[in-house]
């Protein structure tokens, strides 16, 4: 078997394997509220920021007294740094965070008339935004397809042999040429949602849920994971 026929029979299986997966997701989770409360995009825009090594647990209990105070780039602008920082400390990294949000809040006011933008481009030059925080914002905010991969997505496209697992960034091409592009947005909803009830970081290993039963039935140690 030459070369070119390998490659072709290896990439079909990493397709069988997506519509394991897709099957499953679709079945656990038809329907895919945003697990971070907000009330527009300017609010899930500081959501997504504030969950950076940080639950979104921890960020809904934080942000009601965040956006009772400043619900808007306007009013946000107007809280002094060490104001948003005493309410936001709970989430981590405050400093970076709080100064990050009074800085792309006025950006926001001077450079695109108190509206949040709505491309990658803009969005990614607002301080602490990157590029998974604005593809969080441009998918559930704004419903423009985009597949926000994070290092808990990272993980499970690994032990799901959907990706070679080299880093983030090829993760999310992997995942964006496996997957049909108007799933994107579900999809990484569903999988976030899989992966902390079913294959937990601490859990599974690929060996456990039902997903990675079904994608590798033989597997029998546990798989080693490459770091994004």
């Amino acid at each position: 078997m030459n070369t070119s026929i390998m490659l072709h029979l290896l990439k079909m299986k990493k397709y069988e394997r997506a519509k394991v997966v897709k099957k499953i997701l679709d079945k656990y989770y038809p329907e895919t509220p945003i697990p971070l409360d907000h009330k527009d995009i300017y609010t899930l825009l500081i959501a997504v920021l504030l969950s950076a090594q940080c639950t979104d647990e921890r960020v809904n209990k934080i942000t009601p007294k965040l956006f009772s105070l400043a619900p808007d780039p306007k009013s946000m602008s107007k809280l002094s740094t060490n104001k948003i920082y005493k309410i936001i400390k709970p989430c981590g990294l405050g400093p970076q965070k709080s100064r990050a949000i009074k800085k792309l809040s006025n950006i926001i006011i001077n450079k695109f008339n108190g509206e949040v933008p709505r491309t990658f481009k803009e969005l990614e030059k607002l301080p602490g935004v990157g590029h998974k925080t604005a593809s969080v914002v441009m998918s559930q905010g704004f419903e423009i397809p985009a597949f926000a991969v994070d290092t808990h997505i990272h993980r499970l496209a690994q032990r799901w042999g959907l990706t070679n697992g080299k880093n983030v960034k090829q993760t999310e091409k992997d995942l964006k040429n496996i997957f049909a592009e108007d799933s994107w947005n579900k999809l990484h909803l569903q999988i976030i949602f899989w992966g902390r009830e079913h294959c937990t970081a601490r859990s599974c290993y690929g060996l456990e849920c039902k997903i990675c039963k079904k994608c590798y039935p033989k597997r029998t140690k546990p798989f080693v994971h490459k770091k994004p």
